[in-house]
């Protein structure tokens, strides 16, 4: 009889594994946010070729689902991986390679990081920082070249403004690129003194420098891309939108993934140049597992910080001056006309009021109603109250950065004042345009940390709690829509929230695991917030 026993209980194991679905991963014992439309929550995931056979409870899923790896979480928090909306990938695996200057406190500090960055690294054909804002400094002054052209009198130096708007050249770097005193350019500005070149160069003015600058070799450019990666995975990002790349960025990037070097999911944005335009839109949308190549970047105007931002009265604390557009209106107009018939996305950066009326305008123009085609206004920072409806008018995508708005809120009153600041970083009305809102950073503009969007958008306050109540709570979003924003949203801003942006069968695997659970932590606890493990198509990439 004990025979017979042991005989059915191994008949019953062998049917009972037999009958069950071979998964590659499982993971169970956690709490699971999938983001589907009733944002529902699961115990337990089942995954297998990088992508989600299923979610359910603990039970459901070891029944249904044998795996040689199921992980107990042990009560942890998993969400689809974090997309970043807007970012400049390419170029923020530049800037690891730079001196770093982001929160330098004065002009002596900033040179001061460039002299122990070049000291570490002797025989530079060219030294390059990046991060420096004048309104940190005294006096909220543009900096100049005076230090600089002492240190180095014959090695280019460039440094470039936390906003990627302006740059400081020195003497030497001026001189390879020909510029002269006096030179006017549109839609830019080469700022000189007493007839002296400062160095200071403003949005299309910092082409003649950079054109100097020369390209990484292939073997730089996978460095700097494998180093940008991981660090993107430690934040739990699995997909960035790159907005604004060159081609021979985008084959760069295409040979990497080609090669299986490249494990991060990429939204790319060609730059709006002829050339690119000429060589890709007749090709149509290029897309492989990794990249998408679909949408074109322009820019209308400048940035506020360094007040080349278009807007539609003078500066509040420039009289006479308002900005300037990066180009004819006549150019917008065509671009869209050219694009209104083609499966490419636009996507148009806007900041000042009268940028975004003029590229609200265009867009309406073409898109003639409700329609899917997703153009977007990256970050609609400054809107005038006329114009909020051109949005939901015609379905344009505005496309936020809530960090802007609490990087920006110690100076952005003095800029706009009071009445145009309420229209700013309105982030809960354009919210309600569409009744969706995609999220990002503008990475390395600003940082690349998804929980510090979580806390802007939701808190907004910046990373040391200012200010008590937050800055302009009136367009704070709910936590919902904050993860929405950094998740489905943004895929859905990508044209990829098919394939990513939630954890629902059949999508890819991409997910993160956290220490504590962003929709109960409180204010105060959202930067400590840890991330464990980044999945991307169901390997562990962190």
């Amino acid at each position: 009889m004990k025979y017979f026993n042991l005989v059915v209980l191994a008949a019953i194991t062998f049917f009972s594994c037999r009958g069950k679905q071979q998964a590659d991963l499982i993971v169970f014992h956690a709490k699971i946010y999938i983001v589907d439309s009733a944002f529902g929550t699961a115990q337990a995931m089942a995954v297998k070729d990088g992508r989600i056979l299923a979610t359910g409870s603990d039970t459901d899923i070891r029944a249904k689902y044998d795996a040689p790896v199921a992980t107990d979480m042990n009560g942890k928090f998993i969400y689809p991986g974090f997309i970043d909306a807007h970012s400049h990938f390419v170029g923020y695996s530049e800037s690891l390679f730079m001196a770093s200057l982001f929160g330098s406190a004065s002009q002596e500090e900033m040179v001061q990081r460039v002299k122990e960055f070049a000291d570490g690294h002797r025989g530079l054909a060219w030294i390059r920082g990046r991060g420096w804002d004048q309104n940190k400094f005294p006096g909220k002054a543009f900096p100049d070249n005076t230090l600089l052209n002492q240190l180095y009198p014959s090695t280019p130096v460039v440094l470039g403004r936390v906003d990627g708007h302006a740059l400081l050249a020195n003497a030497k770097a001026l001189e390879l690129a020909g510029v002269h005193p006096g030179q006017q350019i549109q839609g830019g500005m080469i700022e000189t003194k007493n007839g002296r070149l400062t160095g200071i160069m403003v949005d299309n003015a910092q082409r003649l420098i950079y054109r100097q600058v020369p390209d990484p070799t292939p073997a730089e450019f996978r460095t700097r891309v494998d180093a940008a990666q991981q660090k993107c995975f430690a934040q739990g990002l699995t997909t960035v939108a790159d907005c604004g790349l060159e081609r021979a960025e985008i084959e760069g990037l295409d040979s990497l993934q080609r090669a299986g070097l490249l494990k991060m999911r990429l939204y790319v944005l060609l730059s709006d140049r002829k050339d690119n335009l000429d060589y890709y839109l007749p090709k149509g949308p290029y897309k492989t597992d990794l990249m998408y190549v679909k949408g074109v970047k322009a820019y209308a105007d400048g940035a506020l910080g360094s007040r080349g931002a278009c807007l539609l009265a003078p500066y509040s604390d420039r009289p006479g001056w308002v900005g300037f557009l990066l180009n004819n209106p006549a150019h917008y107009d065509s671009l869209a006309a050219r694009l209104a018939s083609t499966d490419w996305q636009l996507c148009t950066h806007a900041i000042g009021d009268s940028g975004n009326r003029m590229i609200l305008t265009v867009y309406n123009k073409y898109l003639k109603g409700k329609n899917d085609k997703r153009w977007r206004v990256e970050h609609a920072q400054v809107i005038n109250e006329q114009d909020f409806d051109l949005f939901g008018r015609a379905s344009i995508v505005p496309s936020v950065q809530p960090t802007h708005a609490t990087s920006d809120m110690y100076w952005a009153g003095e800029r706009l004042g009071p009445d145009r600041l309420k229209g700013a970083y309105a982030n809960k009305r354009l919210l309600q345009q569409n009744g969706w809102l995609p999220l990002g950073t503008d990475f390395p503009v600003e940082d690349i940390s998804p929980l510090k969007t979580f806390l802007a958008a939701v808190f907004r306050v910046d990373a040391k709690g200012y200010p008590a109540g937050g800055f302009q709570p009136e367009n704070a979003l709910s936590r919902e829509e904050a993860i929405r924003g950094m998740t489905i949203w943004a895929a859905k801003a990508d044209f990829l929230e098919q394939e990513i942006g939630s954890l629902e069968a059949g999508k890819r695997a991409d997910f993160v695991i956290l220490d504590k659970d962003l929709m109960e932590v409180p204010a105060d606890g959202v930067l400590n917030v840890k991330t464990l493990a980044t999945y991307a198509g169901g390997r562990k990439v962190f």
